[in-house]
């Protein structure tokens, strides 16, 4: 049973006419008869009762007309919805997304883009800049937040922003007076940090190679509310984006000296098109990156 032959079908019982039928699908009547009959024939069933100037359905037939009727709306429907896709109208945007930014970039841009494009869905895969990477690479995810200064050149880049990264300390840490501090001194202070498969973690490392020691980390977690409480009741240090830590919060961000600006961009394979709701929301973020 195909498509087709349920399309016949149906001709043949809404006009209870074989030639009816053939006149508005524009075939040949003795088409509709021989398809009509390999239809009775695989399913073993009588569908249409033969009258001299009509055809009416059998039961059975009338069992299959009410499935048919419902296969048929559903590939209009279908159509239509692969149509809006095509055209931008609905899709779904499947992204990869690093905490900090998710958190805290990411929902206003979010909400201006869901205002433009309301039947669109948004799929967020949270990790970190390192696993988004992999993922891409390994054909596990279309398109991610990296850092643009350490990645695959197997990938096309569009960066979209740039932020400084910060060591963050409670109020009455003794570097809370500190106008910068020097990337080795993380490896002097107990640290909370995201775990592997964040690009924090890179920072950590080059910071144990400058001091000629292994950094100490004292608490792992990635939900950034938990480091945040724990590094405000001075368990330790952590490293986050400028944009995660506010004034009025009972932390300090001090700059790092040399600075360290991160440049975030999206990700995706070379020559590999992206679906066409990834390809709006990358044009979009490029264009509010613009702004």
């Amino acid at each position: 049973m195909d498509i087709k032959q349920l399309t016949y079908f149906l001709t043949v019982a809404e006009h209870e006419s074989f030639t009816k039928a053939a006149t508005e699908l524009r075939i040949a009547q003795p088409a509709i008869t021989k398809s009509i009959q390999n239809l009775e024939s695989e399913l073993g069933l009588r569908l249409f009762i033969r009258e001299k100037r009509s055809v009416r359905l059998t039961m059975e037939g009338s069992v299959l007309k009410k499935h048919a009727l419902e296969i048929r709306q559903k590939m209009k429907q279908a159509e239509k919805e692969l149509e809006e896709i095509k055209e931008g109208i609905r899709g779904t945007v499947q992204i990869g997304v690093p905490s900090m930014v998710g958190s805290y970039y990411f929902p206003d841009k979010l909400s201006l883009f869901k205002n433009q494009y309301p039947d669109m869905e948004i799929d967020f895969f949270e990790a970190g800049t390192t696993d988004i990477e992999t993922a891409i690479l390994e054909g596990n995810l279309e398109m991610g937040t990296v850092m643009i200064d350490e990645v695959s050149h197997k990938l096309d880049i569009h960066p979209f922003l740039q932020e400084p990264l910060m060591m963050v300390v409670a109020p009455s840490h003794p570097l809370s007076s500190r106008s910068s501090v020097r990337l080795e001194i993380l490896a002097e202070e107990p640290l909370i940090l995201f775990k592997e498969g964040y690009y924090q973690r890179k920072i950590i490392d080059r910071a144990g190679e400058l001091a000629g020691k292994s950094p100490h980390i004292a608490f792992e977690t990635n939900q950034i509310s938990m480091a945040k409480s724990l590094a405000a009741r001075k368990f330790g240090v952590t490293v986050f984006l400028k944009m995660v830590i506010r004034p009025d919060e009972d932390l300090v961000a001090i700059p790092f000296d040399p600075p360290i600006v991160l440049t975030l961009g999206i990700a995706h394979k070379k020559n590999l098109p992206l679906s066409t709701a990834n390809e709006i929301f990358l044009k979009f973020l490029e264009k509010e990156a613009r702004r």
